[in-house]
Protein backbone atom coordinates (compact mmCIF):
# COMPACT_ATOMS: atom_id res chain seq x y z
CA UNK A 1 0.00 0.00 0.00
CA UNK A 2 2.61 2.29 0.81
CA UNK A 3 4.21 1.97 -2.99
CA UNK A 4 1.18 2.97 -4.39
CA UNK A 5 0.50 5.64 -1.81
CA UNK A 6 4.15 6.96 -2.98
CA UNK A 7 3.80 6.26 -6.60
CA UNK A 8 0.68 7.86 -7.02
CA UNK A 9 1.58 10.83 -5.04
CA UNK A 10 4.62 11.61 -7.13
CA UNK A 11 3.13 11.08 -10.40
CA UNK A 12 0.66 13.38 -9.75
CA UNK A 13 3.30 15.81 -8.64
CA UNK A 14 5.72 15.51 -11.36
CA UNK A 15 2.98 15.19 -13.84
CA UNK A 16 2.11 19.06 -12.53
CA UNK A 17 5.29 19.93 -13.73
CA UNK A 18 6.01 17.73 -16.98
CA UNK A 19 2.38 17.95 -18.37
CA UNK A 20 2.50 14.20 -20.36
CA UNK A 21 5.35 12.71 -19.77
CA UNK A 22 5.86 13.35 -15.86
CA UNK A 23 3.53 9.56 -15.23
CA UNK A 24 5.98 7.95 -17.14
CA UNK A 25 9.26 9.40 -15.53
CA UNK A 26 8.13 8.73 -12.63
CA UNK A 27 7.38 4.88 -12.96
CA UNK A 28 10.37 4.83 -14.55
CA UNK A 29 12.78 6.12 -11.82
CA UNK A 30 11.20 3.29 -9.64
CA UNK A 31 11.15 0.58 -11.77
CA UNK A 32 13.94 0.88 -13.78
CA UNK A 33 16.76 -0.46 -10.71
CA UNK A 34 14.45 -3.34 -10.33
CA UNK A 35 15.44 -4.38 -13.87
CA UNK A 36 18.92 -2.98 -14.22
CA UNK A 37 20.43 -4.36 -10.49
CA UNK A 38 18.21 -7.81 -10.64
CA UNK A 39 21.16 -9.84 -10.89
CA UNK A 40 23.57 -7.84 -8.22
CA UNK A 41 20.18 -7.49 -5.66
CA UNK A 42 19.56 -11.50 -6.08
CA UNK A 43 23.09 -11.64 -4.94
CA UNK A 44 22.98 -9.71 -1.89
CA UNK A 45 19.71 -11.95 -0.86
CA UNK A 46 21.57 -15.58 -1.48
CA UNK A 47 24.73 -14.17 0.17
CA UNK A 48 23.64 -12.51 3.67
CA UNK A 49 21.29 -13.53 5.83
CA UNK A 50 18.11 -13.06 3.99
CA UNK A 51 15.94 -11.67 6.69
CA UNK A 52 18.13 -8.93 7.99
CA UNK A 53 18.93 -8.32 4.28
CA UNK A 54 14.62 -7.45 4.34
CA UNK A 55 15.27 -5.14 7.32
CA UNK A 56 17.58 -3.14 6.18
CA UNK A 57 16.33 -2.73 2.92
CA UNK A 58 12.98 -1.10 4.66
CA UNK A 59 14.63 1.09 6.70
CA UNK A 60 16.69 2.52 3.60
CA UNK A 61 13.36 2.65 2.19
CA UNK A 62 12.15 4.61 5.26
CA UNK A 63 14.93 7.37 5.04
CA UNK A 64 14.48 7.70 1.49
CA UNK A 65 10.83 8.42 1.34
CA UNK A 66 11.46 10.35 4.47
CA UNK A 67 13.69 12.38 2.38
CA UNK A 68 11.45 12.54 -0.42
CA UNK A 69 8.76 14.14 2.03
CA UNK A 70 11.04 17.39 2.56
CA UNK A 71 13.21 17.28 -1.42
CA UNK A 72 10.27 16.79 -3.41
CA UNK A 73 9.89 20.31 -4.55
CA UNK A 74 13.37 19.67 -6.81
CA UNK A 75 12.50 17.26 -9.79
CA UNK A 76 15.94 16.63 -10.05
CA UNK A 77 15.85 15.51 -6.23
CA UNK A 78 12.77 13.50 -6.69
CA UNK A 79 14.18 11.52 -9.69
CA UNK A 80 17.15 10.35 -7.79
CA UNK A 81 15.80 9.85 -4.61
CA UNK A 82 12.73 7.50 -6.23
CA UNK A 83 16.11 5.96 -8.31
CA UNK A 84 17.15 5.03 -5.02
CA UNK A 85 13.33 3.91 -3.70
CA UNK A 86 13.59 1.60 -6.59
CA UNK A 87 17.22 0.13 -5.20
CA UNK A 88 15.54 -0.68 -2.20
CA UNK A 89 12.31 -2.02 -3.72
CA UNK A 90 15.13 -4.86 -5.70
CA UNK A 91 16.06 -6.23 -2.74
CA UNK A 92 13.23 -6.24 -0.36
CA UNK A 93 10.85 -7.59 -2.50
CA UNK A 94 13.47 -10.23 -3.24
CA UNK A 95 14.34 -11.11 0.34
CA UNK A 96 10.68 -11.29 2.02
CA UNK A 97 9.94 -13.65 -1.27
CA UNK A 98 13.07 -15.90 -0.57
CA UNK A 99 11.31 -16.24 3.25
CA UNK A 100 8.16 -17.88 1.60
CA UNK A 101 9.14 -21.04 1.92
CA UNK A 102 10.72 -21.11 5.57
CA UNK A 103 7.27 -19.36 6.81
CA UNK A 104 5.03 -21.48 5.41
CA UNK A 105 6.96 -24.71 6.63
CA UNK A 106 4.70 -27.57 6.59
CA UNK A 107 1.44 -25.83 5.10
CA UNK A 108 0.95 -25.72 1.53
CA UNK A 109 3.20 -23.29 -0.85
CA UNK A 110 0.30 -22.46 -3.22
CA UNK A 111 -1.85 -21.74 -0.36
CA UNK A 112 0.99 -19.18 1.55
CA UNK A 113 1.78 -17.97 -2.00
CA UNK A 114 -1.92 -16.91 -2.10
CA UNK A 115 -1.90 -14.91 0.94
CA UNK A 116 0.96 -13.33 -0.03
CA UNK A 117 -0.69 -12.01 -3.38
CA UNK A 118 -4.31 -11.41 -1.64
CA UNK A 119 -1.84 -9.13 0.75
CA UNK A 120 -0.35 -7.57 -2.11
CA UNK A 121 -2.93 -7.22 -4.08
CA UNK A 122 -5.11 -5.59 -1.13
CA UNK A 123 -2.97 -3.05 -1.49
CA UNK A 124 -2.98 -2.74 -5.01
CA UNK A 125 -7.23 -1.85 -4.33
CA UNK A 126 -6.04 0.47 -1.46
CA UNK A 127 -2.67 2.53 -1.91
CA UNK A 128 -4.30 4.65 -5.38
CA UNK A 129 -6.66 5.83 -3.17
CA UNK A 130 -4.85 6.72 0.10
CA UNK A 131 -2.20 8.63 -2.17
CA UNK A 132 -4.65 10.42 -4.24
CA UNK A 133 -6.66 11.48 -1.28
CA UNK A 134 -3.30 12.28 0.96
CA UNK A 135 -2.02 14.24 -2.27
CA UNK A 136 -5.08 16.13 -2.80
CA UNK A 137 -6.11 17.21 0.33
CA UNK A 138 -2.50 17.06 2.52
CA UNK A 139 0.17 17.18 0.11
CA UNK A 140 2.58 15.42 -1.16
CA UNK A 141 4.86 15.52 1.80
CA UNK A 142 2.16 13.59 4.37
CA UNK A 143 1.77 10.98 1.11
CA UNK A 144 5.33 10.05 1.35
CA UNK A 145 5.78 10.34 5.60
CA UNK A 146 2.77 7.80 5.27
CA UNK A 147 4.92 5.55 2.61
CA UNK A 148 7.94 6.03 5.07
CA UNK A 149 5.70 5.10 8.30
CA UNK A 150 5.02 2.10 5.83
CA UNK A 151 8.56 0.97 5.35
CA UNK A 152 9.02 1.09 9.50
CA UNK A 153 6.06 -0.99 10.30
CA UNK A 154 7.37 -3.31 7.59
CA UNK A 155 10.75 -3.69 9.06
CA UNK A 156 9.40 -3.90 12.29
CA UNK A 157 7.31 -7.36 11.20
CA UNK A 158 10.15 -8.75 9.88
CA UNK A 159 12.07 -8.26 13.35
CA UNK A 160 9.71 -10.30 14.89
CA UNK A 161 9.93 -13.46 12.56
CA UNK A 162 12.38 -15.88 14.28
CA UNK A 163 13.14 -17.58 10.86
CA UNK A 164 16.41 -17.17 8.93
CA UNK A 165 17.79 -17.70 5.93
CA UNK A 166 21.21 -18.76 5.21
CA UNK A 167 23.09 -20.00 2.57
CA UNK A 168 26.86 -21.37 2.71
CA UNK A 169 29.37 -19.49 2.08
CA UNK A 170 31.36 -22.14 -0.29
CA UNK A 171 27.92 -22.32 -2.28
CA UNK A 172 27.44 -18.79 -2.95
CA UNK A 173 31.21 -17.70 -3.82
CA UNK A 174 30.56 -19.80 -7.37
CA UNK A 175 26.96 -17.62 -8.02
CA UNK A 176 27.39 -15.24 -10.58
CA UNK A 177 25.12 -11.82 -11.33
CA UNK A 178 23.01 -13.22 -14.64
CA UNK A 179 22.46 -16.73 -12.82
CA UNK A 180 19.56 -15.47 -11.57
CA UNK A 181 18.09 -14.96 -15.74
CA UNK A 182 19.83 -17.93 -16.54
CA UNK A 183 17.89 -20.06 -13.92
CA UNK A 184 14.60 -18.86 -14.90
CA UNK A 185 15.38 -20.27 -18.02
CA UNK A 186 17.73 -23.84 -17.68
CA UNK A 187 14.99 -26.14 -17.94
CA UNK A 188 11.58 -26.27 -20.63
CA UNK A 189 8.96 -26.25 -18.47
CA UNK A 190 10.18 -22.71 -16.35
CA UNK A 191 11.79 -21.23 -19.44
CA UNK A 192 7.76 -21.50 -21.90
CA UNK A 193 6.14 -20.24 -18.42
CA UNK A 194 8.49 -17.47 -18.18
CA UNK A 195 8.85 -16.67 -21.92
CA UNK A 196 5.07 -16.54 -22.34
CA UNK A 197 4.55 -14.80 -18.91
CA UNK A 198 6.70 -11.64 -20.16
CA UNK A 199 5.37 -11.49 -23.41
CA UNK A 200 1.54 -11.41 -22.25
CA UNK A 201 2.25 -8.86 -19.37
CA UNK A 202 3.93 -6.58 -22.10
CA UNK A 203 0.65 -6.82 -24.03
CA UNK A 204 -1.36 -6.66 -20.62
CA UNK A 205 0.41 -3.28 -19.45
CA UNK A 206 -0.26 -1.56 -22.49
CA UNK A 207 -3.97 -1.94 -21.96
CA UNK A 208 -3.95 0.18 -18.70
CA UNK A 209 -3.47 3.84 -20.63
CA UNK A 210 -6.83 2.21 -22.52
CA UNK A 211 -8.32 1.45 -19.19
CA UNK A 212 -8.66 4.88 -17.95
CA UNK A 213 -9.54 6.50 -21.79
CA UNK A 214 -12.57 3.68 -22.32
CA UNK A 215 -13.94 4.09 -19.22
CA UNK A 216 -13.97 8.16 -18.81
CA UNK A 217 -14.37 9.00 -22.83
CA UNK A 218 -15.78 5.91 -24.92
CA UNK A 219 -18.00 4.89 -21.74
CA UNK A 220 -18.71 8.79 -20.87
CA UNK A 221 -18.37 7.75 -16.68
CA UNK A 222 -16.90 9.48 -13.89
CA UNK A 223 -13.77 9.09 -12.53
CA UNK A 224 -15.42 7.65 -9.97
CA UNK A 225 -16.64 4.38 -12.43
CA UNK A 226 -12.89 4.37 -13.39
CA UNK A 227 -12.48 4.06 -9.57
CA UNK A 228 -14.76 1.24 -9.80
CA UNK A 229 -13.61 -1.02 -12.39
CA UNK A 230 -9.84 -0.86 -10.53
CA UNK A 231 -11.69 -1.88 -7.67
CA UNK A 232 -13.85 -5.05 -9.12
CA UNK A 233 -10.21 -5.96 -10.68
CA UNK A 234 -8.28 -5.94 -7.27
CA UNK A 235 -10.62 -7.11 -5.06
CA UNK A 236 -11.23 -10.71 -7.61
CA UNK A 237 -7.02 -10.69 -7.13
CA UNK A 238 -7.84 -11.13 -3.61
CA UNK A 239 -10.80 -13.30 -3.74
CA UNK A 240 -8.39 -15.42 -6.57
CA UNK A 241 -5.44 -15.61 -4.67
CA UNK A 242 -7.19 -17.36 -1.69
CA UNK A 243 -9.56 -19.30 -2.65
CA UNK A 244 -8.26 -20.92 -6.68
CA UNK A 245 -4.93 -20.81 -7.08
CA UNK A 246 -4.16 -22.89 -3.79
CA UNK A 247 -6.44 -25.68 -5.23
CA UNK A 248 -4.42 -26.15 -8.62
CA UNK A 249 -2.73 -28.97 -8.26
CA UNK A 250 1.55 -29.12 -7.83
CA UNK A 251 2.21 -30.92 -11.24
CA UNK A 252 -0.10 -28.53 -13.14
CA UNK A 253 1.00 -24.64 -12.17
CA UNK A 254 2.56 -24.43 -14.66
CA UNK A 255 0.00 -24.53 -17.09
CA UNK A 256 -2.74 -23.35 -15.08
CA UNK A 257 -0.55 -20.06 -14.82
CA UNK A 258 -0.38 -19.63 -18.30
CA UNK A 259 -4.05 -20.41 -18.75
CA UNK A 260 -4.45 -18.10 -16.02
CA UNK A 261 -3.21 -15.39 -18.41
CA UNK A 262 -4.65 -16.20 -21.40
CA UNK A 263 -8.22 -15.61 -19.75
CA UNK A 264 -6.54 -11.94 -18.52
CA UNK A 265 -6.16 -10.97 -21.78
CA UNK A 266 -9.77 -12.57 -23.13
CA UNK A 267 -11.06 -10.89 -20.50
CA UNK A 268 -10.38 -7.25 -21.74
CA UNK A 269 -10.04 -8.35 -25.64
CA UNK A 270 -14.12 -8.91 -24.75
CA UNK A 271 -15.27 -5.89 -23.05
CA UNK A 272 -15.49 -3.42 -26.13
CA UNK A 273 -17.77 -5.54 -27.83
CA UNK A 274 -20.91 -4.71 -25.75
CA UNK A 275 -19.58 -0.80 -25.04
CA UNK A 276 -22.13 -0.33 -22.23
CA UNK A 277 -20.17 -0.32 -18.31
CA UNK A 278 -21.93 -3.00 -16.18
CA UNK A 279 -20.49 -5.84 -18.87
CA UNK A 280 -16.76 -3.93 -18.73
CA UNK A 281 -17.19 -4.27 -15.21
CA UNK A 282 -17.96 -8.29 -15.35
CA UNK A 283 -14.82 -9.09 -17.91
CA UNK A 284 -12.48 -7.24 -15.63
CA UNK A 285 -14.16 -9.29 -12.73
CA UNK A 286 -12.80 -12.13 -14.51
CA UNK A 287 -9.72 -10.69 -15.65
CA UNK A 288 -9.13 -9.80 -11.66
CA UNK A 289 -9.65 -13.55 -10.96
CA UNK A 290 -7.47 -14.57 -13.48
CA UNK A 291 -4.46 -12.02 -12.83
CA UNK A 292 -4.79 -13.72 -9.14
CA UNK A 293 -4.58 -17.12 -10.31
CA UNK A 294 -1.40 -16.47 -12.71
CA UNK A 295 0.63 -13.85 -10.33
CA UNK A 296 0.11 -16.80 -7.02
CA UNK A 297 1.19 -19.35 -9.26
CA UNK A 298 4.35 -17.99 -11.61
CA UNK A 299 5.66 -17.76 -7.77
CA UNK A 300 4.90 -20.78 -6.58
CA UNK A 301 6.53 -22.44 -9.93
CA UNK A 302 9.93 -20.64 -9.18
CA UNK A 303 9.41 -21.64 -5.50
CA UNK A 304 8.61 -25.35 -6.76
CA UNK A 305 11.46 -25.68 -9.59
CA UNK A 306 14.44 -23.51 -8.81
CA UNK A 307 16.57 -24.77 -5.46
CA UNK A 308 15.90 -22.94 -2.08
CA UNK A 309 19.38 -21.77 -1.76
CA UNK A 310 19.31 -19.92 -5.22
CA UNK A 311 15.58 -18.16 -4.46
CA UNK A 312 16.85 -14.43 -4.28
CA UNK A 313 18.17 -14.98 -7.64
CA UNK A 314 15.68 -16.32 -8.86
CA UNK A 315 12.67 -13.72 -7.64
CA UNK A 316 14.99 -11.06 -8.59
CA UNK A 317 15.36 -11.65 -11.72
CA UNK A 318 11.85 -12.82 -11.88
CA UNK A 319 11.00 -8.87 -10.83
CA UNK A 320 13.09 -7.72 -12.93
CA UNK A 321 11.91 -9.77 -15.82
CA UNK A 322 8.09 -8.36 -14.70
CA UNK A 323 9.33 -4.55 -14.81
CA UNK A 324 11.27 -4.80 -17.98
CA UNK A 325 8.06 -5.71 -19.52
CA UNK A 326 6.23 -3.04 -18.03
CA UNK A 327 8.79 -0.63 -18.98
CA UNK A 328 8.45 -1.21 -22.56
CA UNK A 329 4.38 -1.16 -22.33
CA UNK A 330 4.53 2.29 -20.57
CA UNK A 331 5.90 3.57 -23.91
CA UNK A 332 4.01 1.33 -26.03
CA UNK A 333 0.58 1.70 -24.40
CA UNK A 334 0.24 5.61 -24.69
CA UNK A 335 1.02 5.06 -28.45
CA UNK A 336 -1.38 2.27 -28.58
CA UNK A 337 -3.93 4.46 -27.40
CA UNK A 338 -3.65 7.98 -29.73
CA UNK A 339 -3.05 5.68 -32.70
CA UNK A 340 -6.09 3.20 -32.68
CA UNK A 341 -8.39 4.05 -29.70
CA UNK A 342 -8.95 2.72 -26.47
CA UNK A 343 -11.08 -0.14 -27.33
CA UNK A 344 -8.65 -0.82 -30.48
CA UNK A 345 -6.24 -1.36 -28.32
CA UNK A 346 -8.22 -3.15 -25.49
CA UNK A 347 -9.15 -5.41 -28.23
CA UNK A 348 -5.34 -5.39 -29.84
CA UNK A 349 -3.08 -6.14 -26.97
CA UNK A 350 -6.04 -7.76 -24.87
CA UNK A 351 -6.27 -10.46 -27.43
CA UNK A 352 -2.90 -10.83 -28.47
CA UNK A 353 -1.85 -11.27 -24.53
CA UNK A 354 -5.16 -14.13 -24.44
CA UNK A 355 -3.46 -15.58 -27.77
CA UNK A 356 0.03 -15.41 -26.67
CA UNK A 357 -1.06 -17.18 -23.22
CA UNK A 358 -3.06 -19.56 -25.02
CA UNK A 359 -0.26 -20.57 -27.45
CA UNK A 360 2.36 -21.23 -24.34
CA UNK A 361 -0.14 -23.58 -22.58
CA UNK A 362 -0.55 -25.51 -25.55
CA UNK A 363 3.57 -25.87 -26.37
CA UNK A 364 3.58 -26.99 -22.44
CA UNK A 365 1.19 -29.51 -22.51
CA UNK A 366 1.60 -30.78 -26.11
CA UNK A 367 5.38 -31.75 -25.09
CA UNK A 368 4.39 -32.91 -21.67
CA UNK A 369 1.75 -35.45 -23.95
CA UNK A 370 4.84 -36.34 -26.24
CA UNK A 371 7.44 -36.99 -23.21
CA UNK A 372 4.01 -39.25 -21.13
CA UNK A 373 3.45 -41.51 -24.97
CA UNK A 374 7.31 -41.92 -25.09
CA UNK A 375 7.88 -42.94 -21.53
CA UNK A 376 4.62 -45.32 -21.85
CA UNK A 377 6.23 -46.89 -24.95
CA UNK A 378 9.82 -47.36 -23.24
CA UNK A 379 7.93 -49.06 -20.41
CA UNK A 380 6.37 -51.57 -22.77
Amino acid sequence: MGDFVAAIALALQTNELWKGVGVSVIFIALWSPIVLLAGHAGLIVDRFETRMVAITAALFQCVVAAALAFLSGSITATLALAVLLGVGAAIGQSAEFALVPLLAGPRSLGRANGLVESARSLGFAVGPLVGGALAASVGTRWAMLADSASFLMIAAALASLTVRRRVSRAATAKFRARDGLTMLFSERMLGVAMATGAVTLVFMSATIPADFVYTTDVLDKSSLALGLVITVWASAMIVASILLAPRVPAHGVALGALLAASAQGFAKFLAPFWMVFPFMCVCYLFGGLSHGVKNTLFRTLIHQRIAPERHGQAFAAYNGLRNGAELIALAAGGFLVAAIGAAGTLWLAGGAAGVVGLAGAVLLSTRGAGQTAAARANAS
